[in-house]
């Protein structure tokens, strides 16, 4: 994953203190599990150490994966985003104009996305298909449920 990720300064230090903790505690506590499944005996029969090994693998893959996002990781400022159209971090106020029903989403990364919270993904659909749109535009957005026609009503920090 050598794409750049767009995050806020918070996220970029949490993902920073997870990846020192996977470092500091998860692989020692990993290789400790291996040497302790290895001292049992013939490792062709020991179900232990092979399920060692693969949670030592899985947990390499995810701080290659972690260490990876950190290094492509931009901080963004809310300070010099342009609220004129829709970017990353900004808020907007959308019409479903299906339903008429109003949501606001803030566009976030991947990282921070949570659609319980109104915050969703950049790379979503609906992230997508606001990008760099204005008040008053019409974005028609492929969704699950078919076609959705969002009109957008107002952009914020």
């Amino acid at each position: 994953m050598s794409d750049i990720q767009y995050v806020t300064a918070k996220t970029l230090e949490e993902m920073k203190k997870e990846l020192h903790r996977m470092r500091a505690v998860e692989r020692p506590a990993a290789s400790r599990a291996i040497a302790e499944a290895r001292e049992k005996g013939d490792l062709k029969e020991n179900a232990e150490y092979d399920a060692a090994k693969e949670a030592q693998g899985m947990l390499e893959a995810k701080l290659a994966l972690l260490e990876s996002q950190v290094a492509n990781a931009r901080i963004l400022d809310e300070t010099t985003i342009d609220t004129s159209k829709v970017s990353v971090l900004t808020k907007v106020k959308l019409t479903n104009l299906n339903t008429k029903k109003e949501m606001v989403y803030q566009i976030v990364s991947e990282k921070e996305a949570d659609l319980k919270t109104g915050k969703i993904s950049v790379s979503s659909p609906i992230g997508k298909g606001l990008l760099g749109k204005k008040i008053g535009d019409v974005v028609e957005v492929q969704a699950p449920a078919g076609v959705v026609k969002l009109q957008v009503e107002h952009i914020s920090i």
